[in-house]
C-alpha cells in the first residue's frame, strides 16, 4: 500500500506534545462529570506557553475525533478556529464514558542518493534519478521559483530509491485525549489498540481525586511500557511563580501512580523513542501521549 506522509501534521504534534518545548498541545473540556441525559461539553484546543490560556495557536480540528461509551463514533459540534484557540461541542446523549481526541502519524527525515542527502517530507522536487528539469510524479515541480538545483524532496516512503544510503527515517505517533461522563462511569472506550503509546487508566477519570492515590497503565505496542516519564503540569502557571509540574515512573507493569496535590485541570505528557518503527524504511519511532485530567476536591 502507497503511504502519502503526514510530516507537517505529526512535526507539529511532537513540537507541541513534548515538555521540554515551550507550545504544548492541549484540550480542555468545560468539565468531565455530568449527571444529565442530554448534557453538552464544550472543548477548547490550541497550543500554548501557559497550559490551558490560548496565546499561539489554534488546534486544527480535522482530526478530532469522538468515541462514545459503547464504543460507536461520535461526531463534534460547532467547531470553530480562531487565532489562537479552536473550539467545538460534544453532545453526550449516551449514558457513560466518552473519550474526544486526536490520533496522529506521520514519517519524516533524509537519505542519500549518490552521496546527495534527500529529505522525506516538505516540498517535492523532482524524484532521485529524474531527468533535469522533470517535476515531481504527478504534476509539475511547484516549488522550483527559478534557475538552479531542485529542491531535494520525496513526498512519500515508497519514493525513496532501492539505491538510498545513510537512510535516517522517524515514524512518528501522538495521542491527544480527554474524557466526560455522563452518569455512571464506563470503560469501554478505554480498550486499547495494541499500537503505538497508549494510556489505560487503572483508576477511572472520573475518580481523580486531589490526596488520594491514582494510577494509569502505559503500554507500548500493548505492552507494559517500563521506567517511562510522564510529566504532570497543573493549569493555571499564570497566577503561580512555577508551572507546578512534576514527574512519575512507571514500573515493571507500565503503571505509574500518581499523587494530586490539589484540585483543578492537570496536563499529562510522556513521549518515547525506540529502534521497533512498523514502516519499511524507517529506522526509529519516536510517540507522544497527552491527556488532560480534571482532579476533584474530597
Amino acid at each position: 500500500m502507497r503511504m502519502k506522509t503526514r510530516l507537517i501534521a505529526a512535526a507539529a504534534l511532537i513540537a507541541v506534545s513534548t515538555p521540554s518545548l515551550a507550545h504544548r498541545g492541549w484540550l480542555l473540556p468545560s468539565a468531565t462529570i455530568f449527571s444529565g441525559a442530554e448534557d453538552w461539553v464544550t472543548v477548547d484546543a490550541a497550543a500554548s506557553n501557559d497550559l490551558f490560556f490560548p496565546d499561539h495557536r489554534p488546534m486544527q480540528l480535522g482530526g478530532v475525533k469522538v468515541w462514545a461509551p459503547d464504543g460507536s463514533e461520535g461526531k463534534i459540534a460547532n467547531p470553530s478556529t480562531g487565532n489562537v484557540r479552536s473550539t467545538f461541542d460534544v453532545q453526550l446523549n449516551k449514558p457513560g464514558t466518552w473519550k474526544i481526541g486526536t490520533a496522529q502519524s506521520g514519517v519524516g527525515g533524509t537519505f542519500k542518493v549518490d552521496g546527495v542527502e534527500w529529505r522525506l517530507g516538505g516540498r517535492r522536487g523532482p524524484p532521485p534519478g529524474a531527468a533535469p528539469g522533470q517535476g515531481a510524479p504527478g504534476g509539475p515541480n511547484m516549488n522550483q521559483a527559478g534557475p538552479g538545483p531542485a529542491p531535494r524532496f520525496v513526498g512519500s516512503i515508497d519514493e525513496i530509491p532501492a539505491n538510498a544510503t545513510d537512510i535516517n527515517i522517524t515514524e512518528t505517533s501522538g495521542r491527544n485525549e480527554i474524557f466526560a461522563t455522563a452518569g455512571e462511569p464506563t470503560t469501554t472506550v478505554f480498550q486499547p489498540t495494541n499500537k503505538g503509546l497508549e494510556m489505560l487508566p487503572v483508576t477511572h477519570p472520573a475518580e481523580l481525586v486531589r490526596g488520594e492515590p491514582s494510577q494509569f497503565k502505559f503500554l507500548v505496542d500493548g505492552k507494559p511500557a517500563q521506567a517511562l516519564k510522564v510529566t504532570i503540569v497543573p493549569g493555571g502557571k499564570r497566577y503561580r511563580d512555577g508551572d507546578g509540574s512534576f514527574e512519575v515512573m512507571t514500573g515493571a507493569d507500565g503503571v505509574a501512580t500518581v499523587n494530586w496535590p490539589e484540585a483543578g485541570m492537570f496536563w499529562l505528557n510522556t513521549t518515547l523513542a525506540d529502534k521497533s518503527p512498523s514502516i519499511a524504511k524507517a529506522t526509529g519511532r519516536r510517540m507522544s501521549y497527552t491527556a488532560t485530567l480534571e482532579v476533584m476536591a474530597p
